[in-house]
């Protein structure tokens, strides 16, 4: 039998934690195949509830809004991708290794479903992230909630991925940028794939072209880290 896996998100996100009830994991189960089905815009308290047979008011008791459940859902997503990346690279010396591994893991997140996390599809939930993610911080309260550690989830998932690259390349000037970038690289292009395929070199194929992506973040990473141009640049300053 599997272990039920709980993340630890920020109490900020939530009223009450979902995590903890049979009702707030049916919100968290029934929300992420809700916003998938008919999109974050469309998406209301009122059709969760009645989706879920309960009451509005009892959706309001474990959120404040829509926006936070989002972040609750996007927090959620990258800390088990973080737990997962962390399961995985914990015995590994190699860390062009450990990069392989962790740009390989965030992409094939695509089509796993954790069977220790019974309320959440993470395959659904993969396809939220990719594309409702930007709606999550691209708002006017962004630094309010900046400051709340409302993203921290995904800063330390992003720190993760630059420590790693200054392992790779001490020298190399930019890691921080380098590991958001891939970050976003991992969601944005699947979504150019299918929807605006003249902003990259990904064919959507059958609904799969993370294999691609794959390819595509190796080759940039590493492109970039064995340069010999940052490299040189570093040693003349």
């Amino acid at each position: 039998m599997a272990v039920a896996i709980k993340m630890k998100l920020n109490e900020k996100l939530y009223l009450r934690d979902p995590q903890e009830t049979k009702l707030g994991r049916k919100i968290i189960q029934f929300s992420i195949l809700m916003i998938d089905e008919m999109g974050f815009e469309d998406f209301t308290f009122k059709k969760l509830a009645e989706r879920i047979e309960s009451t509005e008011a009892s959706v309001y008791r474990y959120f404040e809004n829509k926006h936070r459940l989002l972040l609750f859902l996007l927090s959620w997503y990258w800390e088990w991708i973080k737990y997962c990346i962390d399961t995985k690279i914990l015995n590994i010396d190699d860390p062009k290794r450990k990069l392989k591994i962790a740009l390989e893991t965030l992409v094939e997140a695509a089509h796993r479903d954790d069977p220790s996390t019974e309320h959440v599809d993470e395959a659904v939930l993969h396809r939220i992230v990719i594309a409702e993610s930007a709606k999550g911080y691209y708002t006017k309260q962004v630094d309010k909630e900046n400051q709340q550690g409302l993203f921290l989830t995904y800063k330390t998932l992003s720190l993760t991925l630059s420590s790693i690259v200054m392992e790779i390349n001490p020298k190399f000037p930019h890691p921080r940028a380098l590991a958001s970038t891939l970050l976003e690289m991992a969601k944005s292009h699947i979504y150019f794939s299918e929807h605006l395929p003249s902003l990259t070199d990904i064919v959507f194929k059958d609904g799969n072209s993370e294999s691609q992506v794959q390819k595509l973040l190796l080759d940039f990473a590493f492109g970039l880290l064995e340069s010999s141009l940052f490299t040189a640049a570093e040693e003349k300053i």
